[in-house]
């Protein structure tokens, strides 16, 4: 799973270069994710603009890298497309994570 991470407004980027995150990817995902977070960064932000498709797997991988974080740490998300959107507030997972429009908007929270 390729990733492209960067730090915004003192934000760790996450961007996801993937249009899925199933079944098949979700072991791979979560993986790149906790290889790819800084220790040191309190917030997270994980750019899903690319994905247009979550299973239940992905959810459930997401969410795990979530808990990998820690209490300490916020992961955020942002650029959920129509698709996408619909699993987070379907499942009321919309209710767990702070999720914004685009990642200016999701780390412009940081810097204001």
């Amino acid at each position: 799973m390729e990733l492209d991470s960067s730090k915004l407004n003192g934000v760790q980027v996450i961007s996801v270069k993937a249009d899925r995150i199933d079944s098949a990817a979700a072991i791979r995902f979560k993986d790149a994710v906790r290889a790819a977070v800084d220790d040191t960064a309190p917030r997270v932000v994980l750019d899903l603009g690319q994905v247009t498709f979550v299973d239940s797997s992905g959810l459930g991988a997401i969410v795990a890298v979530m808990k990998f974080l820690g209490p300490e740490r916020k992961l955020d998300l942002a650029g959920l497309t129509p698709d996408v959107d619909k699993v987070f507030r379907l499942t009321r997972m919309d209710t767990v994570f702070g999720i914004y429009g685009d990642v200016d908007s999701a780390t412009r929270r940081a810097a204001g």
